[in-house]
């Protein structure tokens, strides 16, 4: 992820969390000797925000699929409105996309509906949704399967 974005996301992340998340975690508890292993918890990487940003990357894609801009039957990813998706080592995530038009009236609903599928994605720990205007959608953008779907091809 180039510095600009990140830095927008960090800046992003700071302004949503609440004061003092972002001190540093705890350590958990060492394992006394008298706790029988099979009640001990298991290491964190076995747990599932330690996916790799490429894993992290390919669920968004998946649950991208799943927003639907309510105008037209397609998805917003099948539509080619998702122009980025930036996932770093911490899993905070990076969508930039665009609308059909500037005058798009799900603008105010299409957006927090993406923020909020993207963050309930396992190994996410904060998004940030840019809209973007350039360059400008137009429907060359659309996968086959989004203008087959459309009786475009």
């Amino acid at each position: 992820m180039n510095r600009t974005k990140l830095s927008k996301l960090i800046k992003a992340t700071r302004r949503k969390s609440p004061a003092g998340a972002n001190q540093p975690a705890a350590a958990p508890p060492a394992a006394s000797m008298e706790t029988p292993a099979a009640v001990q918890h298991p290491p964190e990487a076995a747990s599932p925000a330690a996916r790799s940003a490429g894993e992290i990357e390919l669920a968004v894609i998946e649950v991208l699929r799943t927003v639907f801009d309510p105008e037209i039957p397609v998805n917003i990813y099948e539509l080619g409105l998702v122009y980025e998706i930036d996932v770093d080592a911490q899993g905070r995530v990076l969508v930039q996309m665009t609308l059909t038009s500037p005058g798009c009236p799900v603008a105010g609903s299409l957006i927090p509906e993406v923020e909020q599928k993207v963050m309930a994605v396992a190994g996410v720990t904060d998004v940030y949704v840019e809209l973007v205007w350039e360059p400008p959608w137009d429907p060359s953008r659309m996968t086959d399967a989004a203008r087959l779907q459309l009786g475009l091809l």
